[in-house]
C-alpha cells in the first residue's frame, strides 16, 4: 500500500473532558462542534485554508462563544481532524483507507486552490491520480470505503474513477501484469515460478460487496470480449466467498442462525449472480449451477431464480458428472440424505427441452437422452443406498425418462437390487454382501 506523508509538525492534539484543543501559547478563537465533539482551535492556520469557514466565520461576526457546527461533514470527527491537522502543518499520513473520508471532507470544507494555491483537495487529488489509481490493491481499497460515503464518492467521480482503473488492468494482457493480486488456488503456491493466470483479478473482487462487484463485472463486458468461462470463474469464486456451503447438507446452526437481514442479503448476493451469468451454454459448469439451485432452495430465494437455475442446470445436464448430482438435502423435513427433488425437477426440464428438439431419426438427440439416462440410474443406484429414501421418489425418477433412453435396464436393475437389499433385508437385519 502506498502512503503519502504531509506536514512536520507533532501532533499537538489532545483531549480534556470530552473537548479537543491544540497545545499552543495562543488562546483559541474558533470553536467547532462536529457531531458530539467540541473542537477549541485557531482561525490563522484554518481560515486560509478552508473556504467554507471563511463564509461561516463571516456569518457569525466577531463572536468566539458560539460554536460553529459542522455534524454534515462527511467523514465525521476523524476526516475533520485530517484537514485540521493539514491547516496546522501537523504530519498526516494519507493512504487508501483514508483517502475518500479526507477528499470528501476537504470538499466539503472547500480546501481547493481557488482558496490558496497547494490547498489540501490538490494533494489529495493527485495522490488518488498517481498512487492510488496506479494500484491495484489500492484501487480496490479504496472502492470498498467509498461505502461509507456512497454518495459524496459517486457525485465526486471517486467510485467511477476506481471502477475505471480497475477495468483497464483487469483488460490488461497477463504477460504485462506485474502489480499485486491474490491468487490461492491449489498448485498455484508460487507465482514467481509461473506465469500470470488469466483469472488473476477474481479473488480480489470478490472482496468488494455484491453491487460494485456487479459495477465491475458489467463494465468489463461492455467494453471487452472477454471469454465467458472467465467471467463465469469470476462468479464462481465470488459466490464460494459469500454465500453459506450446502454441499454437506443443511449447514450447522451456527452458519444458518442468520438474522433476516443477513438472509436477505444472501439472497440478493445468489440473485444478482444468477443474473450475471453469460448467456452463453457453458460460461459456468453444471456443477456450480447445481450447487446454486441447492443454496437457492436453502435460502429460499424467488421462483424466477430457481427457475432459471433449473433451466441452464437442464441444458447442460448431460455434461455432468454423478458427483454433480450427489446435493445433499437442506430441507430439515427431509429424513433422506439426498436432494432427489431437485435432481428430478432438473430432468423434468432437460426432457421439456429434449422433445421440443427430438426427432425419430435425430441420432445425436438419442445420444443426448441416453448420457443422461445413464447417469441418473448410476445416481439411483447411489441414493438406493439410503435406507430414508422413498420407494415413490425412486421409482417416480427413474420412470421419467422415456423408452428410447434406455435400451438396456442392466444400470436400473442394479439401483433396484440396492434399494431391495437396503430397505428390506437391512432391516430384518440380515447380512449381505
Amino acid at each position: 500500500m502506498k502512503f503519502m506523508k504531509l506536514g512536520t509538525k507533532p501532533d499537538t492534539f489532545y483531549t480534556e473532558e470530552a473537548i479537543r484543543s491544540v497545545s499552543s501559547d495562543v488562546p483559541s478563537d474558533l470553536v467547532i462542534q462536529v457531531n458530539n465533539t467540541k473542537y477549541l482551535l485557531h482561525k490563522f492556520p484554518l481560515l486560509p485554508k478552508c473556504g467554507l469557514l471563511q463564509r461561516l466565520c463571516a456569518i457569525s461576526g466577531d463572536s468566539n462563544e458560539d460554536p460553529i457546527a459542522l455534524h454534515d461533514i462527511p467523514g465525521g470527527e476523524e476526516a475533520f481532524e485530517l484537514c485540521a491537522k493539514f491547516c496546522y502543518g501537523i504530519t498526516i499520513n494519507l493512504s487508501a483507507n483514508n483517502f475518500v473520508s479526507a477528499f470528501c471532507a476537504a470538499k466539503f470544507l472547500r480546501m481547493t486552490e481557488s482558496v490558496e494555491k497547494g490547498n489540501f483537495v490538490q494533494k489529495l487529488e493527485s495522490f488518488f491520480t498517481s498512487c492510488v489509481l496506479e494500484g491495484w490493491k489500492d484501487t480496490i481499497i479504496t472502492l470498498q470505503t467509498t461505502k461509507k460515503l456512497s454518495e459524496w464518492s459517486e457525485s465526486l467521480g471517486i467510485t467511477r474513477r476506481c471502477i475505471d482503473s480497475m477495468v483497464e488492468k483487469i483488460l490488461t494482457h497477463p504477460s504485462k501484469v506485474d502489480w499485486s493480486y491474490t491468487y490461492t488456488r491449489p498448485g498455484y503456491t508460487e507465482k514467481r515460478h509461473h506465469s500470470v493466470p488469466k483469472d488473476w483479478w477474481t479473488e480480489d473482487i470478490a472482496s468488494l460487496d455484491i453491487d460494485m462487484f456487479r459495477f465491475i463485472i458489467t463494465a468489463v463486458r461492455s467494453v471487452s470480449m472477454l471469454p465467458p468461462q472467465l467471467i463465469g470463474e469470476a462468479l464462481h469464486v465470488y459466490a464460494y466467498r459469500w454465500l453459506p456451503d450446502t454441499s454437506k447438507g443443511r449447514p450447522p446452526e451456527s452458519s444458518i442462525s442468520q438474522t433476516e437481514e443477513d438472509t436477505d442479503k444472501n439472497k440478493r448476493v445468489l440473485e444478482t449472480i444468477v443474473s450475471m451469468i453469460p448467456p452463453e451454454r457453458g460460461s459456468v459448469s453444471v456443477g456450480f449451477l447445481l450447487g446454486l439451485l441447492s443454496t437457492a432452495n436453502f435460502l429460499g430465494v424467488s421462483h424466477s431464480t430457481k427457475a432459471e437455475l433449473i433451466r441452464r442446470s437442464s441444458w447442460q445436464l448431460e455434461e455432468a458428472k454423478m458427483n454433480d448430482l450427489l446435493i445433499p438435502s437442506c430441507s430439515s423435513s427431509e429424513q433422506n440424505f439426498y436432494d432427489i427433488d431437485l435432481v428430478q425437477s432438473v430432468l423434468e426440464s432437460f426432457l421439456v427441452q429434449w422433445r421440443r428438439q427430438a426427432s425419430p431419426i435425430d441420432s445425436e438427440s438419442r445420444k443426448s437422452v441416453r448420457r443422461v439416462a445413464k447417469l441418473i440410474d448410476s445416481y439411483l443406484q447411489v441414493v438406493s443406498r439410503d435406507i430414508n429414501t422413498p420407494a415413490f421418489k425412486i421409482v417416480s425418477l427413474a420412470e421419467l425418462l422415456p423408452d428410447v433412453a434406455r435400451p438396456e435396464h442392466d444400470e436400473l436393475y442394479k439401483a433396484i437390487n440396492t434399494y431391495l437389499k437396503v430397505n428390506l433385508f437391512k432391516k430384518l437385519n440380515c447380512n449381505y454382501k
